[in-house]
């Protein structure tokens, strides 16, 4: 196997990395760990997508397994379901990558991305299905026993009533929203969500043709939707990404919204209502220092995971909160959602414009206040997974330079875990202040790493 599994399956190059036998491989790994019984396939809009999805449903059925297929609909959908039901979940999806890439992402029974203990199990079932050859055909169901694949078309439906309905019979009339779809899995439940709640929408992106996904569109492309709320004079504007489990937004001004705002503003607005539990948020190491200093102000405590929605769905659960999410735009609203839904924080995002009658523009200022971040990737020879650790004294000096005089700043450094990289980021109270910065941590790595 090229690609490494992790908790939300594979990812890769369709048809070169991610291959139909890999697919075939994952299905039937798939039926194996989760028991046989059902699974729900869905997918998003690539052209390969009929291909994995084919493949590993042949996977699924060859082990017994009743093979669900729900067509083109959202990651979050699929969680849904899994939740709902009580069955194993699979979505074929590359989720924001450009439309050549596909994978597959599993949720165990219940909607939860897999356990270390799963994801093991899965490891090892690979690679005794990759690893058998010949044999491979030996001990597995035949005649009546083949499992069957079936066609549904009612999940799309559902999904899009049960987000509708999180916010309790309101409505969002008269808002004017513009929604980017990035011609991905929602560009047709999510128009319908919100125009069934009353809003007048224009979309844009919402015409897949099997290679236009997240190109130049959606959440990591947004100046199309900037654009188009400015021209339109609408009110606000929301971009999901390919596979709908992430959402930005930009207001009125055309300003971008990134996930750290909207958590801030739905963390500010659930805690007024009593429904933030503990009075805590969860987030990332990533997550803008400014975002710290406007909770620790209204004395809501932030717990910080590492970079990866999987750290702050666990964190959730093990604490048992009810909000988190990642600067880019997956918000887990965990007593709505299992999984980060960006049709589903979009709506919550609304509603609360609706509800206080407040433009998002002034919402988000009042939130928090956006310290400067200055992202760089250094190309090393040598990626050392302790070089924080290592760097630990520049760290601490370059901190304290910047939070001289009162002024405030951080700066985080990391090892990526699949390229030749060190990730260097810092926020300071100017952006030259935080360049700096990084000029100096990415001098200091070059001469640790090579």
């Amino acid at each position: 196997m090229s690609l490494s599994f992790g908790t939300d399956g594979v990812r890769g190059e369709a048809n070169a990395e991610l291959t139909p036998e890999l697919a075939l491989a994952l299905g039937r790994a798939a039926a194996r760990v989760f028991g046989g019984g059902r699974l729900v396939i869905g997918r998003d809009t690539r052209r390969s997508g009929r291909l994995i999805e084919s493949a590993i449903a042949a996977g699924l059925a060859s082990e017994g397994c009743r093979v669900e297929l729900a067509g083109v609909v959202p990651t979050p959908a699929v969680a849904w379901v899994s939740a709902r039901e009580g069955v194993a979940g699979a979505v074929i999806s590359a989720s924001h990558n450009p439309f050549g890439d596909n994978g597959v992402k599993l949720f165990a029974p219940g909607g939860r991305k897999l356990s270390d203990a799963l994801e093991a199990q899965f490891e090892r079932e690979l690679a005794l299905i990759q690893g058998a050859g010949a044999n491979a055909v030996s001990n597995v169901p035949t005649g009546a026993d083949v499992g069957v694949i079936v066609e549904r078309t009612d999940v799309a439906e559902r999904y899009g009533e049960a987000v509708a309905a999180t916010v309790g019979g309101r409505g969002l009339d008269d808002l004017f929203v513009v929604l980017d779809c990035a011609n991905g899995a929602a560009s047709d439940v999510a128009p319908a969500v919100l125009r069934g709640l009353g809003a007048t929408v224009e979309v844009l992106a919402s015409n897949p043709d099997g290679c236009n996904i997240n190109d130049g569109c959606g959440s990591t492309h947004p100046a199309n939707l900037q654009r188009a709320v400015l021209s339109l004079h609408a009110d606000l504007g929301l971009a999901l990404d390919g596979d709908a489990d992430r959402v930005v937004a930009v207001d009125h001004r055309g300003n971008l919204v990134d996930g750290d705002q909207l958590i801030a503003i739905c963390a500010l607005d659930m805690a007024a209502r009593g429904l933030l539990r503990d009075n805590t948020v969860v987030v990332t190491v990533m997550t803008n220092l400014g975002f710290r200093l406007a909770m620790a102000e209204r004395g809501v405590t932030v717990l910080e995971t590492g970079v990866g929605d999987r750290y702050v769905l666990e964190a959730l659960e093990a604490g048992g909160f009810s909000l988190g999410g990642e600067q880019s735009g997956h918000v887990i609203f965990a007593d709505l959602a299992t999984t980060g839904d960006g049709t589903l924080s979009g709506v919550q995002v609304l509603d609360v414009v609706c509800r206080t009658g407040r433009p998002l523009a002034e919402l988000a200022d009042e939130a928090m206040t956006r310290l400067p971040q200055v992202l760089r990737n250094v190309s090393v020879s040598n990626r050392r997974a302790d070089i924080a650790e290592e760097l630990g004294e520049e760290i601490a000096a370059i901190e304290s330079d910047l939070n001289d005089h009162g002024e405030r700043g951080r700066v985080l450094v990391r090892a990526s875990g699949t390229e030749p990289v060190v990730r260097v980021m810092a926020e300071a109270s100017t952006t030259a202040r935080a360049e700096a910065a990084v000029d100096r941590l990415a001098r200091a790595v070059q001469r640790v790493c090579g």
